[in-house]
């Protein structure tokens, strides 16, 4: 299903690829005579939208063809290394996410060019490292459209259309997406964790994460805490 809500059929070959976004309903299957081999892996970040443009990726043109054949050889080999290599620290799979995404944008078909001086683009990564560098503290979209001397309203418009969201729902997310991590990995209690992601008040907290994972901070962390 594309950004509009409409339906599409594609066939997927030996070495293409595929692009699931979140929310997005999907249902695929094997020629029967010819069953496939697949890997795949799931990852979010502040700057995952932008790397999968550099591949030609969006939801509208989901499907990775290849122009470069050994490029394609080694995205694979990455790919398989970070499925079969699961237990490693998160920074080394994110360095070898990293290969694999410029590996991807390499040998893309669709892949476009960086645009340079493109003043949008340099306000919204300005923004992005903002949050990424003071989400812990109090700030607001305000803050964000101040440290980049825009107006809020422009700011909004610009930085829906390169990420896909409003400046808040970006920024709740991507505290809760910390937050996620940290009940993930840690045995903080969830007053401290909300207090790392820029929440004092932990009832305000609790009701963010929920919307954002459908359950309670202390639910998601007994189904999902690393054992």
């Amino acid at each position: 299903m594309d950004s509009k809500g409409n339906n599409h059929v594609y066939r997927i070959t030996s070495n293409q690829g595929y692009l699931i976004c979140p929310n997005q309903t999907n249902t695929y299957v094997a020629d029967e005579n010819n069953p496939w081999e697949y890997a795949w892996i799931e990852f979010d970040g502040l700057r995952v939208r932008e790397l999968l443009n550099l591949a030609g990726l969006t939801v509208d043109s989901p499907v990775y063809r290849s122009i470069a054949k050994d490029l394609t050889y080694e995205l694979i080999n990455e790919l398989l290394y970070i499925v079969k290599h699961s237990n490693e620290s998160p920074f080394h799979l994110i360095g070898h996410l990293y290969l694999a995404l410029d590996l991807l944008a390499r040998s893309s078909a669709n892949k476009s060019e960086i645009k340079n001086n493109k003043l949008a683009d340099f306000y919204v990564h300005e923004a992005l490292t903002f949050i990424e560098q003071n989400f812990q503290n109090d700030i607001s979209v305000n803050d964000i459209s101040q440290f980049c001397n825009l107006n809020r309203s422009y700011f909004g418009k610009i930085f829906r259309k390169a990420v896909g969201s409003s400046p808040q729902d970006f920024l709740i997310k991507y505290r809760m997406s910390k937050a996620s991590e940290l009940l993930r990995i840690t045995d903080l209690p969830v007053y401290d964790i909300s207090k790392a992601v820029g929440y004092p008040n932990q009832l305000h907290f609790s009701r963010a994460f929920k919307n954002v994972y459908g359950i309670s901070p202390t639910h998601w962390r007994n189904k999902n805490l690393l054992k």
